[in-house]
């Protein structure tokens, strides 16, 4: 007996499982939130320099004299006052005057009151700042994703979560106090992983009382929940336009989940797995109760239970075939990883009202989630991965010709592309994991998983840097080179994933022996051989043979 068949008798989606699928899914509303909230607290509003000696001075014009001793203290960069320099002194000879960078500014207050960038003045030289806190963030993710699987695996899913949820809770009040780049970046960091770590806790504890049928949909729907956090952010962030007003109504809230600790009870697969019989048949009852069924001996006799047998990921670079795809897969989870943060976070960037750009973008995020699960079904796992990948990548890459060769009417032009590469990015988002996950052989699947996950997380820390790079060009081409980077690579791994095996409709790998089989023969039930089958036979259609090694029929035949 397998722990899945007491799951079938007990209902896969009874009133028990969704009453605690719900509670579970709501932490991932303030872990979206605490990891796409760089959106607005560290936005860049307008700057320049401040009047040397004027303690009073603002971004805004203030009268005929203000906009005198800009004139004469701040050169010009086309029709604005330049960000970073000024006059090293105010003679009105041209000829005597020289730039240099300054270290005081003034800011645009019309979008934003503060952001920790005018707290901590990451402007100008200190702009690469910014891409590094960004990379600390998705280092802590990183990181999570390293020991969350060891931690809950020892301890527990619930009690590694509530170490998670304390730890994002005090690292996210704590941040909105903060008067320095180090503390800031720190607690970033504790805050990428713990939020990261919360939000998958609670995912497994759901995912592990779902029956197998309805996995796929338990699978997808939590990511309906972090695109309404993603909205309840951008609505958030446009009420309060203080960054530190705004980290505490974020970080606050999720202290009401400690209750879970008497709320959701602990997976009975991982008591299961620990020998914990007596505590995981309590929960399995209550939950047929809840249900309304009553469980048969068989079931009720959790000692009986088969344990899956243990495989080791360096197993699936023992056959060059594997090492292949598996290269590919990850490859994939970079890059997708890579570009779907890199239009989210920079989304502050593009032309238009940060709040309208920023919500249109959460609008077709949902509406790719929604597209994606009849695509895959009715597509194919590959061509929807693929054909999504190049619409984002193509997207991104034509970006440049509005930029370069159009004028700000056109404007509009690159806020859409940008939006349908998010479009793209996020679909092959949702397909690669389903994609990559019926590729990988059963006992290896969870453990691949995670693997392909920490290449994510690698593709989230090269994101800001990318996103950066037109910083190192100058003119219009400075807007147009992150996205074309981006839309190349994207393109690049969408092809890519043209060379794996489709797996719509086909039996999962349950072994290593089938993962090196699988896509090499479209034929059911045909095995490798020493000599190929016959291409014809009277009887083929009346009755299918399945063909065996030689070297397993017994000798006497």
């Amino acid at each position: 007996m397998k722990y899945d068949d007491i799951l079938v008798e007990l209902g896969e989606f009874g009133s028990y499982q969704r009453r605690i699928y719900i509670l579970v899914s709501l932490p991932v509303l303030f872990g979206a939130m605490h990891i796409v909230s760089s959106v607005f607290i560290l936005a860049s509003p307008k700057h320049r320099c401040a009047l040397p000696g004027m303690l009073n001075d603002t971004y805004a014009v203030q009268g005929v004299y203000h906009e005198t001793l800009l004139n004469v203290s701040i050169p010009r960069d086309g029709d604005a006052f330049s960000d970073c320099f000024l006059y090293s002194n105010s003679d009105d000879s041209q000829a005597n005057k020289t730039q240099v960078a300054c270290d005081r500014y003034v800011y645009d207050q019309s979008v934003f009151e503060s952001t920790i960038i005018t707290k901590l003045n990451l402007v100008c030289h200190r702009r690469p700042l910014v891409a590094h806190a960004t990379m600390i963030l998705f280092a802590g993710l990183l990181v999570a994703s390293l020991l969350l699987g060891l931690l809950s695996d020892l301890i527990g899913r619930k009690k590694t979560y509530l170490i998670a949820l304390a730890i994002q809770v005090g690292s996210g009040i704590g941040l909105a106090f903060v008067d320095n780049y180090t503390a800031f970046v720190a607690l970033r960091f504790l805050i990428g992983g713990s939020s990261i770590a919360t939000g998958m806790c609670m995912f497994v504890i759901g995912i592990e009382l779902v029956g197998p049928n309805k996995r796929s949909f338990a699978g997808v729907a939590i990511w309906f929940l972090w695109v309404a956090g993603l909205v309840l952010l951008g609505i958030l962030g446009y009420l309060i336009r203080d960054w530190k007003t705004l980290q505490l109504v974020i970080s606050v809230p999720p202290i009401a989940f400690f209750s879970y600790w008497w709320l959701i009870p602990e997976s009975p697969r991982w008591l299961v797995s620990k020998g914990r019989y007596e505590e995981a048949m309590k929960i399995i009852s209550k939950a047929a109760r809840v249900n309304k069924v009553e469980l048969s001996p068989k079931c009720s006799n959790l000692e009986n239970i088969e344990q899956e047998k243990e495989e080791k990921f360096w197993h699936m670079f023992t056959s060059p075939i594997l090492i292949f795809r598996t290269l590919i897969i990850f490859v994939n989870w970079l890059i997708v990883t890579m570009i779907y943060y890199g239009l989210t976070l920079n989304v502050g960037s593009l032309v238009g009202d940060i709040y309208v750009n920023y919500q249109i973008g959460n609008a077709v995020e949902l509406v790719s989630y929604a597209i994606i699960i009849p695509m895959l079904d009715k597509m194919g796992r590959k061509a929807a991965h693929c054909s999504t990948m190049i619409i984002g990548g193509v997207a991104c890459i034509l970006t440049m010709f509005p930029v370069m060769y159009g004028n700000s009417s056109h404007s509009w032009i690159t806020v859409t592309l940008s939006m349908i590469g998010r479009f793209g990015a996020t679909a092959a988002f949702a397909a690669i994991y389903v994609f990559s996950a019926e590729l990988f052989p059963t006992p290896l699947r969870n453990s691949a998983m995670g693997a392909s996950s920490l290449c994510g997380r690698v593709g989230g820390m090269i994101s800001p840097y990318i996103a950066d790079l037109g910083t190192l060009v100058s003119g219009n081409w400075s807007k147009a080179l992150p996205l074309v980077v981006f839309g190349g690579l994207t393109c690049l791994a969408g092809i890519m994933s043209l060379l794996l095996p489709e797996t719509n409709n086909r039996t999962m790998p349950e072994t290593i022996a089938d993962a090196r089989r699988f896509g090499r023969s479209e034929k059911k039930n045909v095995y490798e051989m020493d000599i190929p089958p016959p291409d014809e036979h009277e009887n083929e259609k009346a009755y299918p043979l399945q063909y065996i090694p030689k070297s397993d029929i017994p000798e006497k035949f």
